[in-house]
């Protein structure tokens, strides 16, 4: 059973709703990232969601938009993001999951990605992308 469905699993039991807590990897620093990710899992975070800072958010309020700022602007990079994830990981004990625009991904590579995610013990991805444009 994965940790995601672990978790979920646990709160059905429960009868509880659960508590999914999302911090942009890098702003302010990654070793500030890492305390405030190990924070929220002592607190009791259900499920932690990263965000790995992209160049062109779109699809995110203007909140994630300025901490993707600061993060790209410390460059972070999702190599990076993964590293600190495998450093955290044996720390945590919720559930991780990544949350990226595919360009990233797609400039690692997809088979590095998953083979480095994995690595890092994340438990899952959420990748989105602008559609392509028409006309």
């Amino acid at each position: 059973m994965s940790r995601i469905e672990a978790r979920f699993t646990e709160l059905r039991k429960a009868r509880r709703t659960g508590l999914v807590t999302y911090v942009t990897a890098g702003d302010p620093d990654l070793q500030r990232s890492a305390e405030i990710i190990k924070r929220l899992d002592t607190a009791g975070a259900d499920v932690l969601e990263i965000g790995v800072p992209f160049s062109d958010p779109l699809a995110d309020g203007p909140v994630i938009q300025r901490a993707t700022e600061r993060a790209l602007a410390a460059g972070v990079t999702l190599a990076q993001v993964l590293g600190m994830l495998k450093t955290l990981r044996p720390a945590l004990s919720a559930p991780v999951v990544i949350f990226s625009y595919a360009n990233p991904i797609l400039r690692m590579g997809l088979d590095t990605f998953v083979k480095e995610a994995t690595a890092a013990g994340v438990d899952g991805v959420l990748t989105l992308d602008m559609p392509p444009e028409e006309g």
